[in-house]
Parts: structure tokens; sequence; C-alpha cells
């Protein structure tokens, strides 16, 4: 399930905009950004200009693979990257290729 989830340009896109979101979002979009709970659905959509839907579809891959986290505040839902689980991707790449 990861490799598929890495398999499209912009779920890798997705990844590392979350690696560094005030590098990637605009200020006013991240006025009350909070490591904890990542960057909001809307954000993300907006930045990648896809539909909503595609989006959620792309950001639901990369929650099931385990590489991004979800948290819901209210009606919003917030993404963050696992960093655990990239960190041990990352590994078991390069002790088995």
């Amino acid at each position: 399930m990861v490799f598929k989830a890495l398999s499209n340009e912009t779920r890798i896109n997705i990844l590392t905009w979350l690696k560094d979101p005030r590098l990637h979002f605009p200020a006013e979009e991240l006025q009350d950004y909070d490591a904890d709970l990542g960057v909001c659905v809307s954000d993300i959509t907006k930045k990648s200009g896809l539909s909503a839907s595609t989006t959620s579809d792309y950001l639901s891959i990369l929650q099931k693979s385990g590489l991004i986290q979800a948290t819901r505040s209210g009606q919003w839902t917030y993404y963050r990257r696992n960093e655990e689980a990239i960190d041990g991707l990352s590994k078991l790449i390069q002790q088995s290729l």
C-alpha cells in the first residue's frame, strides 16, 4: 500500500508540502498553524489545484498507507506527516535495496 501511495506525483508533493508547511503554504493560510494538528485539508486542496474529492481520495490513500495522520477539530480535518512511519520506510529501503 505504501508504494501505491508513492506512485503518484501529487501524493509525493503532498508529503513534501507537509514536511515544511511554512515553506510551502502562504502565511495567511497558516496563521493558526499548529504542528500537532497539521495543515487543513482545504489548504492542501487549494495548493494541489485538484477537486476536493480527488484531494480527499489522495489524502485517504496516504493515511491508509500510514504516511500521514489526520486530526479532526470541529468541522475541519488536519493532516500531518507520520515521521515515524516515513523513517521506518527509509530504513527498510536502505537495508533491503
